[in-house]
């Protein structure tokens, strides 16, 4: 039986009740969660593969990765080396301007509601490629970067839940759960893994797509780098490897964002 290992991380947070706005501080108006997978064959290559990316900047006293502490032209030189190793990506990018004022605000406003929403969409084409890529039997452990504050318990049952059929409303899509491992899900320290640190600059490199700076631009180049990484269905990656939340034509994206993701068709 093929086994695969998927590190996830974030970039934003869940809150919406005053969000950025160029030079006005706020909330971030997107939250990104991203996967970076690998097979258990491969997963041991990890730390060897994160050493050679830092290895190409000498200068550099710590020896972790984090994208947001890096300059733009490392951060383009650990999106071309990410694109060399034979790892998958997968990234869900909620807008929460979207939410705000709706009849969903406060359902998402109750804490880890909307971090377990894109965990689902997240898990939901992973695990389906994992399947894919191997029919005849496969597993994917998940490890999630540790984050202050949250619920991982919650977000088990939740998983849980699903599994056994007990929403409401059933989702469009499912996780295949025979490929899902939750008992062995982990929570483990960003600096302690070499696999969420690469996760950890996969989903900075998208969230720099789409959520405005300071100024109100973007830089999508980090995204671009790692197109080839991303996974696909049916040959495409919109909807897939890179999936806004909701829909690309609903999620209330200005021009340059729209124009991003519509490069993922």
């Amino acid at each position: 039986m093929s086994r695969y290992i998927a590190y996830i991380d974030e970039a934003g947070d869940e809150g919406f009740g005053k969000l950025a706005s160029g030079a006005v501080g706020g909330q971030s108006r997107w939250l990104v969660l991203g996967a970076c997978i690998v097979s258990a064959e491969n997963d041991v290559l990890m730390a060897g593969w994160k050493d050679a990316i830092v290895g190409r900047f000498p200068a550099k006293k710590s020896r972790d990765l984090h994208f947001r502490e890096l300059k733009h032209d490392q951060k383009v030189v650990v999106c071309q080396e990410i694109a060399k190793l034979l790892v998958g990506v997968c990234v869900t990018l909620s807008h929460k301007v979207t939410i705000a004022g709706t009849k969903y605000e406060d359902t998402f406003k109750k804490k880890g509601y909307l971090y377990n929403y894109l965990i689902r969409w997240l898990l939901e084409r992973v695990t389906q490629a994992c399947h894919k890529a191997s029919p005849d039997g496969c597993s994917l452990r998940v490890i999630f970067s540790r984050r202050g504050g949250t619920n991982y318990q919650s977000m088990i049952d939740y998983l849980q839940l699903m599994r056994d059929g007990r929403e409401v409303m059933r989702p469009v899509r499912s996780i295949v759960w025979n490929v899902l491992d939750i008992d062995n899900i982990a929570v483990e320290n960003h600096s302690k893994w070499a696999g969420l640190q690469i996760a950890d600059c996969v989903t900075s490199a998208f969230f720099s797509a789409v959520e405005p700076n300071l100024y109100g631009n973007y830089e999508p180049a980090y995204g671009r780098l790692l197109r080839e990484k991303l996974l696909k269905r049916n040959g495409i990656i919109l909807d897939c490897g890179v999936t806004p939340v909701p829909s690309m034509q609903k999620c209330a994206a200005d021009d340059r964002q729209y124009a991003f993701f519509d490069e993922h068709r």
